[in-house]
């Protein structure tokens, strides 16, 4: 069985994680699915940049090697106020960039890694997806996210209560 060590990013992985999100990035759309495109083009380098120095990024490795990044905001970005509107909720945290390694896609590292936040972060977890991804929309739900909404641009809005 693989085992995983999930820690939070170091500065010097900045480059390592922005590459395995531009490399998922382009495995989406040469799967036909349209989603994170703007992260070809650098669309979030300085956002993911900051995400790492504010110690919100983590990472997923196996064997010393990352596989996996997600980032988690304690407070709403600028995007979270658009799909979530403002809100102040010290018990909400925003999950963002949840992204394996098209190498290890499949083999339920993204199932670990959203049972280790269960585990770690006794709070409520919301994320957000495009409407038109139906697998990613019902990979969230087998994962014990509930669907509370959809924004009129197409976002679908999930939520997870931790007991």
């Amino acid at each position: 069985m693989n085992t995983y060590e999930i820690r939070k990013a170091t500065e010097e992985e900045t480059q390592t994680v922005i590459a395995l999100l531009k490399e998922v990035a382009a495995w989406l759309q040469n799967n036909d699915i349209n989603q994170w495109g703007f992260l070809l083009e650098g669309g979030e380098d300085d956002e993911i940049q900051q995400a790492i120095k504010d110690s919100a990024t983590y990472v997923a490795c196996q064997n010393g090697e990352i596989v996996a990044t997600f980032t988690l905001y304690s407070r709403q970005s600028d995007w979270d106020q658009h799909v979530w509107r403002q809100e102040e909720n010290s018990e909400v945290l925003y999950l963002h960039r949840l992204a394996v390694c098209p190498q290890f896609m499949k083999k339920g590292i993204g199932h670990k890694i959203l049972g280790w936040i269960d585990e770690n972060f006794y709070k409520t977890i919301r994320l957000d997806c495009v409407a038109h991804n139906q697998k990613l929309c019902a990979y969230y739900e087998e994962n014990g996210f509930t669907l509370i909404g959809t924004t009129k641009d197409g976002h679908c809005k999930f939520q997870k209560v931790s007991i």
